[in-house]
């Protein structure tokens, strides 16, 4: 059985694969640093969730939601989700 590296040095020689890959970078990087803001304010998902009044499903999905490209979260939530983990967002335009 292929390690997850050993998958991904195969498929990235595939340039369709790349372009696909390279496209979802942002948001990969965005849920990124969700998940270690989190992690490095020790809380779980059940805990910012009821800090941001919700349900622990919901912050699953949130913080799965550019794995699953089926919408992407709105700033308010993103901001409680900020809030939620001591955070303050931070939106930035950074020309190309």
């Amino acid at each position: 059985m292929k390690t997850h590296k050993e998958l991904l040095d195969e498929w990235m020689k595939e340039p369709e694969f790349v372009a696909e890959y390279d496209a979802l970078a942002d948001e990969f990087a965005l849920f990124d640093e969700m998940l270690k803001a989190r992690k490095n304010a020790g809380l779980t998902q059940a805990d910012v969730a009821e800090k941001m009044g919700t349900q622990t499903p919901a912050v699953a999905r949130l913080e799965a939601s550019g794995r699953h490209k089926k919408h992407s979260p709105s700033l308010a939530t993103l901001q409680k989700y900020a809030e939620a983990v001591g955070c303050r967002l931070d939106i930035r335009l950074i020309p190309r």
